[in-house]
């Protein structure tokens, strides 16, 4: 397959590099919004919605096909937070798990804290046409912080079948996380859509 253009609308570098790693194999070429001055508000109330909300925003900026992420993390004891406000959650990465951490320190039992990690990746092609494809990774938070991996929620969060959180295991999480999960069926539309990009 040819090289192809495709704009990753996020700012944050972790996810730029991750989804980068995923496009990359199959032929595709990355611009991103690291180093543009918008901020796209996400006023949705899924993560869909403000997946969908950000690809349209800067497909229709700049004429391009536009592939956004919008993911979080639900925590089934806390009525699904921190949920789409996961990233601002309380203020920075460290500071959204020590709270969130805090806010479970009585749930004494693993099986208590049920969380899963959803992902909601969205694809809006230069001549308009809207994609969505939604993934999730359950798991369990875990008591205190472990590995050094990953990025986020990743050293708190133990995937289902692990007892090791995603920050220790980075390389099973390229495999199976919510956001691996969702990418392997993007991909697989952007090689059924070739002629809309």
């Amino acid at each position: 397959m040819k090289n192809k253009k495709i704009f990753l609308a996020t700012k944050n570098r972790h996810k730029i590099e991750e989804l980068q790693a995923l496009l990359s194999p199959f032929g595709w070429q990355t611009i991103d919004a690291s180093s543009l001055p918008h901020e796209v508000e996400e006023n949705g109330k899924t993560f869909c919605e403000n997946a969908i909300f950000k690809a349209k925003f800067y497909a229709d900026k700049y004429n391009m096909t536009v592939l956004s992420d919008d993911s979080g993390l639900m925590v089934d004891a806390l009525g699904g937070k921190p949920g789409i406000f996961s990233s601002r959650y309380a203020g920075n990465d460290k500071k959204n798990r020590e709270t969130l951490l805090k806010e479970m320190e009585y749930l004494k039992n693993l099986n208590e804290r049920k969380a899963h990690f959803v992902c909601c990746i969205a694809i809006v092609t230069k001549k308009g046409k809207i994609y969505s494809i939604e993934e999730i990774c359950d798991g369990y938070i875990a008591f205190k912080e472990r590995g050094n991996g990953g990025f986020g929620y990743d050293p708190i969060f133990m995937p289902e079948g692990w007892n090791k959180t995603f920050a220790e295991i980075p390389k099973i999480k390229e495999e199976i996380s919510h956001r691996a999960k969702a990418m392997k069926k993007a991909i697989n539309l952007l090689k059924r859509i070739e002629n809309e990009i």
